[in-house]
């Protein structure tokens, strides 16, 4: 895809390239969805966004100076975005940040304090200025929920050095979690989103992929077959085996992030402690996490639910679940992928 001239894809609905179109111009032009809560959504390559974070994806490409030792944890929105940043966290800082201590980051603020968003850092930072991350110390964790697709060249190249770990969870959990998530939530958003929709009526604009970051399936297709051509660059995580194997999720991560844990941590559980410090019922604990509300006006305590695989039998029937996996198949047949790790995964 050809850059524009201010370094940024410009794509309609369907995907094609807008060239020299600035994205305040742009976005009326962009299909809408209103009927999807919590925020209007516009169709961007290929991708149902949030109005708002769209400015912010437009400065990530102009602004944003990423650097070889940058690791970007992508997730489609309640995958286990908050466990992995968490995790990820703990992993990465250990050697400052003992996870058995009691001053641990983690244990005074939430995993979203620790590692931002970048498409919405920005978003919410506004026009002019620089690079909003450029005073951060290396090695840099940062966080999104962009597509694949939609990432800058400069991380996604083969010689940025830039990593990217990634964490998918069945649709039907997805789907749940974000559902509940935006229930509980409702009062914090756009009110030009309609308020009134049912769970019926928001899976349907779901199997159609008219959802935040939808369609979901794609977005992790994405993500997965990079992760099959490029294993050095990105490391594909599935939200179930973490939470069958912990411990080895946590190994996997320190391997990928050029720290592996030495016998000696072995042998003094430091595998364990970070599995423990990280768990939903120790993040549950910590006042931080138990109120007050993010910048977007989500209540903190709302990212800490279940945590659980399989929630979905409690909320949808079996019917919208067969319709839905039917709705996946469908969409990933020939791509080698499958949500039950079959098809070719590596995994």
């Amino acid at each position: 895809m050809a850059p524009t001239t201010t370094g940024v894809d410009r794509r309609d609905g369907g995907g094609g390239v807008l060239d020299g179109m600035a994205m305040a111009e742009l976005l009326p032009s962009l299909p809408l969805e209103t009927r999807c809560p919590p925020f209007p959504l516009r169709l961007y390559g290929g991708y149902w966004l949030p109005e708002w974070v769209l400015p912010g994806l437009e400065a990530v490409h102009a602004r944003f100076d990423p650097r070889p030792s940058d690791v970007l944890l992508a997730s489609f929105p309640k995958s286990g975005t908050t466990w992995l940043k968490a995790l990820a966290f703990a992993v990465a800082n250990r050697a400052d940040h003992p996870p058995s201590g009691d001053a641990h980051p983690l244990r005074r603020s939430g995993p979203h304090d620790c590692v931002r968003f970048f498409e919405s850092s920005f978003a919410l930072a506004g026009e002019g200025g620089g690079d909003i991350f450029a005073a951060s110390p290396s090695p840099r964790l940062l966080a999104t929920h962009m597509p694949y697709s939609l990432l800058p060249e400069r991380i996604t190249a083969s010689g940025s050095g830039c990593r990217i770990v990634y964490v998918c969870r069945d649709p039907k959990d997805a789907f749940i979690s974000a559902w509940l998530f935006t229930t509980k939530n409702s009062t914090a958003h756009d009110r030009s989103v309609q308020k009134s929709a049912s769970i019926e009526e928001v899976f349907d604009l779901f199997c159609a992929g008219r959802c935040v970051a939808g369609p979901q399936w794609q977005h992790v297709l994405e993500y997965w077959s990079e992760s099959q051509r490029r294993p050095e660059k990105v490391l594909f995580l599935r939200y179930e085996e973490m939470l069958r194997e912990p411990a080895r999720s946590v190994r996997r991560l320190a391997e990928f992030l050029g720290c592996p844990f030495a016998e000696e941590e072995e042998a003094a559980g430091a595998v364990d402690a970070i599995v423990e410090l990280c768990s939903i019922g120790q993040l549950r604990r910590v006042p931080a996490n138990k109120t007050g509300a993010t910048e977007l006006g989500i209540n903190k305590e709302s990212f800490f639910r279940k945590g659980a695989a399989g929630d979905w039998s409690n909320h949808i029937s079996l019917e919208m679940a067969a319709r839905l996996d039917a709705v996946v198949e469908d969409a990933l047949r020939g791509s080698g992928f499958s949500f039950a790790a079959a098809g070719g995964d590596s995994e």
